[in-house]
């Protein structure tokens, strides 16, 4: 099974979230997880997996800066974000994401907005799964209005992204009524634990990789991906040890300087490049210097 998967594109895949991976593909599997936490989240009981049609965007602006799964059933429109840093600027973002998403609605439907008729939309959610260290409430409303430089006072224009706390002991009810994001909470915690312990971060991975094997998380699915969950969660790793360090160390001026230090601890110059806003071929070139 394995082999069967590293043939199909593995190396491809595991530019993929672990959150996507789970909830935004096109396995009868993942419709299944992605129904299943619909159902939660809405309160209903949909029984028909395919009544959901995805439409994910890929590659959006920043590193992890994309949302992991869209859409559309009973006229609305659904985007998930799982994050594990909190950021005020998720309605902006989700603002952006819309306006692709409401594109590709238009186009497929081959509908113009120049016209005299009022144009019909699907209403749209904007969901953030939010399992980062920072303590929130189980939910919060992030509003884009705390963005306007100059806010009018009578300025009725607002947007708004849900921050939905996933982190164990939040939105217990929403883990009791979705098993996969219960188990795939239980497996990021896990991580976590293991990082406390100072382990490095091959044994911190393989560690849990093997731990959600024995706990037969998500029936099955660490066993049957092993080798593909192992390089998404060392890629995520990574990622957020480069965020940590880039905002610890608070000294965006000296992004080179945080890329050497990155590089001497072997994390992908392609992720470091992304994180610090600086061309790959410059962290390369750092790279060649670093091990010469």
């Amino acid at each position: 099974m394995q082999n069967e998967i590293k043939s199909s594109g593995t190396q491809r895949e595991i530019k993929d979230r672990l959150f996507k991976a789970i909830f935004g593909r096109e396995t009868e599997q993942s419709k299944k997880w992605r129904l299943e936490l619909y159902n939660a989240l809405r309160g209903t009981n949909y029984s028909d997996p395919d009544a959901l049609e995805l439409n994910t965007i890929e590659n959006v602006i920043y590193l992890t800066m994309k949302n992991d799964i869209s859409f559309l059933v009973d006229s609305q429109m659904t985007l998930f974000e799982q994050q594990s840093t909190y950021n005020p600027n998720m309605p902006l973002r989700g603002l952006m994401y819309f306006s692709q998403l409401y594109q590709r609605h238009l186009t497929k439907l081959d509908l113009t907005l120049y016209g005299s008729r009022l144009i019909k939309i699907p209403y749209p959610k904007f969901i953030v799964f939010y399992n980062g260290d920072r303590e929130t409430e189980d939910k919060e409303f992030l509003k884009l209005s705390d963005a306007f430089e100059n806010k009018e006072k009578d300025s009725d224009f607002e947007w708004t992204a849900e921050l939905i706390n996933i982190n164990p002991n939040h939105n217990n009810s929403l883990q009791k009524n979705c098993k996969p994001l219960y188990d795939y909470v239980r497996y990021i915690s896990r991580i976590k634990d293991n990082r406390k312990k100072g382990l490095s971060k091959e044994e911190v991975v393989n560690e849990a990789v093997d731990w959600a094997i024995r706990e037969n998380l998500l029936d099955g699915f660490f066993k049957m991906q092993k080798e593909e969950i192992l390089g998404m969660s060392l890629t995520e790793y990574d990622e957020e040890a480069v965020k940590r360090t880039f905002k610890e160390e608070g000294r965006e001026e000296k992004a080179q300087e945080d890329a050497e230090e990155l590089l001497k601890e072997k994390i992908d110059p392609e992720i470091i490049a992304r994180c610090l806003k600086l061309p790959l071929e410059q962290v390369l070139e750092l790279q060649k210097y670093i091990t010469a």
